[in-house]
């Protein structure tokens, strides 16, 4: 992949083109947009203007690529199925689309040796414009006093019912002034509906609330919030009663 031959429009049509049908969007940004709201411990080791990219998974990845990736192949029984598959379906992308390219690949679950994670995924959604991330210091007279309340982000279309699952950086494109930092979409502007949020995800996300703080135009099919419902450790043997584990290789 020669730099030179390398835009931002020409990065996001060919990954919307191995991507988009499998139930995944693609925001580009700056890492400096990026770095510029964390401290220097949080820093990505890039220069600022080089080019990165942020994919969500949206409602209809669960049907249009986990189901198939399991119907197609053996689940392989070393990591969580829906990780497996994320991998899979990204990695698969970034080399079809830029063989030999300096692509840096970071998953939403992996973490450094320090422990951190290695990127922070809701602060690049942010940043691209792909979800405005609420966090307590957007609430105005915080009713918590000095409570821990964590964040969450909502997606403009999808309200809470997507993903944030992978950080792609560009290490040889650099991009300029073509590419403008977008604003995210302010979907619960009121002090009121921002509380509420924050409250649901904080105190009840077990019952999903949170990710209706808007109306979605799609939620999780059923079948994928029965999935999701699921402990962890009994995800395989509900995979496997569903019929679309036909076999585990540990």
């Amino acid at each position: 992949m020669a730099a030179s031959n390398v835009s931002v429009e020409s990065v996001r049509r060919l990954l919307n083109d191995s991507l988009t049908n499998l139930g995944f969007e693609v925001y580009p940004l700056k890492i400096g947009w990026y770095n510029s709201v964390l401290p220097p411990t949080l820093h990505l080791s890039y220069p600022d203007d080089t080019l990165a990219v942020v994919v969500l998974s949206t409602p209809s990845m669960f049907e249009e690529a986990f189901l198939p990736f399991l119907e197609q192949r053996c689940y392989q029984g070393l990591n969580d199925p829906i990780d497996q598959c994320v991998r899979q379906c990204i990695t698969s992308a970034v080399s079809q689309c830029f063989p030999g390219g300096k692509v840096d690949v970071r998953f939403d679950y992996e973490l450094l040796p320090s422990r951190k994670p290695k990127f922070l995924a809701q602060t690049a959604a942010h940043v691209s414009g792909a979800a405005f991330y609420y966090q307590k210091a957007d609430v105005t007279e915080q009713p918590w006093a000095e409570k821990k309340m964590f964040g969450v982000c909502v997606h403009p279309r999808f309200g809470g019912w997507f993903a944030i699952r992978a950080l792609l950086v560009f290490g040889d494109v650099t991009v300029g002034s073509e590419l403008v930092q977008p604003v995210p979409p302010d979907c619960v502007p009121s002090r009121e509906g921002r509380i509420k949020l924050l409250e649901a995800f904080n105190f009840h996300w077990q019952d999903w609330s949170y990710r209706n703080i808007i109306s979605p135009i799609q939620t999780y099919s059923q079948k994928q919030r029965d999935y999701f419902s699921t402990p962890p450790a009994q995800r395989v043997a509900l995979l496997r009663a569903w019929g679309h584990l036909m076999c585990v290789s540990k």
